[in-house]
């Protein structure tokens, strides 16, 4: 059962175009009933296989008459799923990840070519100490435009050790929601339901969690003393350091982390309002709002191209967590990567110009924008950056020191900072602080 539910997330991922993270998460839910360690058989071979989708068609074309893009698309994800069986994990044995294969296809009406599947996967088991591939494209299954920036950014050694990065397990990482409970109380109670937690080396409001079964059954979730979100991402709200009181506007704030984050750091004081563009993203807002119970949040729905008038110079701090290419969280969504190009990431430019000429008009005189992403890209971090100064009446806010960050105390003083995975314990993500000039 486990391989058919691995096999519809792909189909839904590979050939229909679904997202990985929406497709599992879906799957996971329904079949929530399941064992952990099936779950958990799911999520990596449904995930990895995403993950290493350009080596694994290399692989395919090695050893398939058949060209992997030339396949029936049923066919095709069956080998894919099976071929990172083989290659990446060990507990099946190569034997068995075959026969298995052989009963999907039939199982889908492709009996007829039970051979084929069956030839190329033992070609595949047999020659596997071969597939060594000296091509980094194909060696870590990375587009060769991505390569190509983060080379040219970043250089060659960084550039490894984010690919590396990409390939390593996600952990599962939560924020405290500490005006609610204290680090000891929330500490104390997932250790009473056996879960490890570990204090994040960039934050110590935020934690690590192992050896838990199912996130919505830990008493510290459903009471909202936690809240799944980045070390990084846990930063933003650092860098706003907003006073009692304060007025704050997340302008792009779906699913609400940090809005959350705010109003958690307000201790009841002031009042955070969270918007999105759609009811589904703001359904997500409500949902964590209503868990955590927080008095000082609301949520609204409404566009942020769009001005409010009634804002205008009324925030004390604005937020603005805006559309990126998503190249910083490529390890916890493996499919931005062959989804995203060089040409949507200059329509994305653009966007988040029109996007910040708007909501900078909310932040009062004196008051603090936050610009972030969660990405890696320079033309949307420090020269978005840049160019915002050149245009708008703010200065650069320093933002040091943050967390664990020492490295970078040098932008940190300038008023941002690039986080990158492989380098830092964290998704790839920017953080940017501006002060509105008077008058």
């Amino acid at each position: 059962m486990t391989r058919e539910i691995v096999l519809e997330i792909l189909l839904e991922v590979l050939e229909r175009d679904g997202m990985i993270h929406g497709a599992m998460q879906n799957a996971l839910n329904k079949y929530q009933y399941l064992k952990k360690q099936d779950r958990a058989f799911i999520t990596r071979m449904g995930e990895g296989t995403v993950e290493r989708l350009l080596t694994i068609d290399a692989v395919l074309d090695l050893c398939s008459k058949v060209k992997t893009k030339n396949m029936k698309p049923v066919i095709r994800t069956i080998l894919r799923m099976s071929v990172y069986q083989i290659l990446w994990m060990d507990r099946v044995p190569d034997r068995a990840v075959c026969n298995e294969a052989v009963k999907l296809a039939k199982k889908h009406h492709f009996g007829g070519l039970g051979g084929f599947v069956n030839g190329v996967l033992r070609s595949v088991a047999r020659r596997k100490e071969e597939f060594v591939f000296e091509d980094w494209s194909l060696r870590y299954s990375m587009p060769e435009w991505i390569l190509e920036m983060w080379e040219e950014q970043y250089g060659r050694d960084v550039t490894e050790r984010m690919l590396l990065a990409s390939l390593e397990d996600s952990p599962m990482t939560v924020r405290c929601n500490l005006s609610l409970a204290s680090a000891e109380e929330i500490r104390d109670s997932l250790k009473g339901q056996g879960v490890k937690a570990v204090v994040s080396p960039l934050s110590a409001e935020v934690l690590i969690l192992e050896q838990y079964d199912y996130l919505e059954r830990l008493d510290a979730f459903r009471k909202g003393w936690i809240q799944v979100q980045d070390a990084a991402s846990a930063l933003a709200a650092e860098a706003a350091s907003p006073c009692p009181g304060s007025r704050v506007l997340d302008v792009c704030g779906a699913p609400g982390g940090k809005s959350l984050h705010m109003a958690d750091k307000l201790k009841g004081t002031g009042m955070v309002v969270c918007r999105d563009l759609t009811e589904r993203k703001i359904a997500l807002v409500q949902e964590n709002l209503m868990r955590t119970g927080f008095k000082n949040m609301k949520a609204e729905m409404w566009d942020a191209l769009e001005l409010d008038d009634r804002w205008e110079e009324q925030a004390d701090i604005v937020l603005a967590d805006l559309p990126c290419s998503g190249l910083g969280v490529i390890g916890k969504k493996p499919d931005i990567k062959y989804r995203m190009t060089r040409d949507q990431i200059e329509s994305l430019v653009l966007l988040q110009r029109e996007i910040l000429k708007v909501v900078s008009r909310y932040v009062r005189p004196g008051g603090t924008l936050i610009y972030s992403t969660c990405t890696v890209s320079r033309q949307e971090n420090q020269e978005q950056r840049q160019w915002f100064l050149d245009h708008f009446p703010f200065s650069p806010k320093g933002i040091g020191p943050l967390g664990g960050l020492e490295t970078e105390e040098g932008t940190m003083r300038d008023g941002y900072v690039q986080l990158l995975p492989g380098v830092h314990p964290c998704d790839g993500f920017f953080i940017a602080a501006f002060e509105k000039k008077h008058g």
